[in-house]
């Protein structure tokens, strides 16, 4: 039996580009999920997207 078999044993320190690919998917991933989303529940999107721009325009930077 070896010492490292894939995705069993996660290394204690993955490298910045593995950790960076990651990330990279993750976020892929979730924007995909987020434009099903706003496909799906048009309106509630919407206000989502409104009420975001608010946010945006009362924080101060």
């Amino acid at each position: 039996m070896s010492d490292h078999e894939s995705g069993t044993d996660p290394s204690p320190r993955e490298t910045d580009a593995e950790r960076r690919q990651r990330r990279a998917v993750f976020l892929r991933e979730l924007a995909e999920a987020r434009e099903l989303r706003d496909r799906v529940q048009p309106r509630r999107a919407k206000t989502a997207r409104l009420r975001h721009a608010m946010r945006m325009r009362t924080f101060r930077w």
